[in-house]
């Protein structure tokens, strides 16, 4: 596609605007528009980012100037100049993305291809109201979107052949890295993730260890770079909670995905995290966070939970194709920066080890939480490894 093809942006919060900087960095002219927007503010927080890139990559203010003149906003929607790609980001709500692509279709010719930027909402369900729905798709990018390298692409049903694979290559084309998702809920990272702050939240309510231990423990021993209750923390309860009931609702309820009461009530509370001040840990002073490993046997506990039920989940979402293997591997390392693909790891347990472990908590607790994969069972009877698995295998 011609790189100077302009691109639109629906929706100017943290991440649209930091969708409209990643498409201005790549030569091409943005339109914005967003039912309250703050231009003034926004434009002086793109032009900090930029500030901060040309200190690390030795571009100069005319770089900056350039990136710069080729944001344009506009006050009516339906005056918004054709465009080659609109990315709607408003908030996730059914409802009002239907009318916000309802009233994009009726300005912007047939050439142009709308995608949504949910992470939770079917892409189905919103291009479902559409009259040419086959030019529509998922790109679901991370925030801040101008830093994290993965964009989720996310063919509908009614998608047309090769439009999800332009859209990659656009992505690649920006710089990202994408991969590509069936429109299942939670795509990839919001669905294998679950777990991680699941059932680190179901030892803590079992009080088999607190917070810290669980954080250190997986930070020291299995080196993820944040804690579950750190990355909480971070996210903020309110918007962890809310994906987590979101995934657990569209999979009709599956206790795989339940949300914690405990949880609940930090929303409930306010305690959302580091923007409050307050969630699973205290940010009213400039204090680092509390580090602790608790005793050995505690260590194996946490570690023998929580990575198999990651594993589990990975080759769960492989088995029912929700992407490739490699994909997979690649979501969670670039999307949230895992010390490693989950396959992969799962690879180096060894099929068996993985089995084992999740039959041992299926039989101590008794709930289908914890049921293991079909393919984690023929794995461990046919000895294959799940990096190099293929759907479509016969052995």
């Amino acid at each position: 596609m011609d790189s100077k093809a302009r691109i639109g942006i629906v929706g100017a919060g943290s991440m649209g605007l930091g969708i409209a900087e990643v498409a201005a960095r790549a030569g091409h002219p943005v339109v914005i528009w967003d039912a309250f927007p703050q231009q003034e503010k926004s434009m002086e927080l793109v032009r900090k980012h930029l500030l901060k890139t040309i200190e690390k990559t030795g571009q100069g203010q005319d770089w900056v100037d350039q990136v710069l003149a080729h944001f344009l906003w506009v006050k009516d929607i339906e005056a918004m100049p054709d465009c080659f790609l609109i990315v709607e980001a408003v908030p996730e709500d059914l409802a009002l993305k239907n009318e916000v692509f309802a009233r994009l279709e009726a300005g912007q010719p047939q050439t142009c291809i709308f995608a949504t930027n949910t992470s939770s909402l079917s892409v189905a369900a919103l291009s479902g109201k559409l009259k040419h729905s086959e030019r529509f798709l998922g790109l679901h990018f991370f925030n801040p979107a101008f830093l994290m390298p993965l964009v989720e692409v996310v063919p509908g049903v009614a998608t047309r052949p090769g439009l999800s694979e332009d859209m990659a290559e656009l992505m690649r084309n920006w710089g990202k890295i994408s991969v590509m998702a069936k429109d299942t809920p939670g795509f990839i990272v919001n669905r294998v993730a679950r777990p991680f702050y699941g059932e680190s939240i179901r030892i803590l309510e079992e009080g088999l260890a607190d917070a810290t231990e669980i954080d250190t423990t997986l930070k020291e021993k299995a080196g993820f770079k944040m804690g579950p209750f750190e990355l909480m923390d971070f996210i903020g309860h309110d918007v962890n909670f809310t994906v987590t009931e979101t995934v657990f609702k569209a999979f009709w309820f599956d206790p795989r995905y339940k949300p914690s009461f405990t949880q609940q009530r930090l929303t409930e509370a306010g305690r959302l995290g580091r923007k409050s001040g307050r969630g699973f840990y205290d940010y009213s002073s400039s204090a680092p966070l509390p580090q602790a490993l608790p005793d050995e046997p505690t260590q194996v506990l946490i570690l023998n939970r929580v990575l198999p039920m990651l594993m589990n989940e990975a080759i769960d979402a492989l088995h029912l194709g929700v992407a490739s293997a490699s994909d997979l591997d690649l979501a969670m390392t670039k999307g949230v920066n895992y010390p490693k693909g989950l396959l992969h790891w799962a690879d180096e347990w060894g099929a068996p080890r993985v089995l084992k472990a999740m039959e041992a908590l299926f039989e101590e607790y008794g709930e289908d939480r914890y049921r293991p994969s079909p393919l984690l069972r023929k794995a461990a009877r046919e000895g294959f490894n799940f990096t190099s698995y293929e759907r479509n295998r016969t052995s």
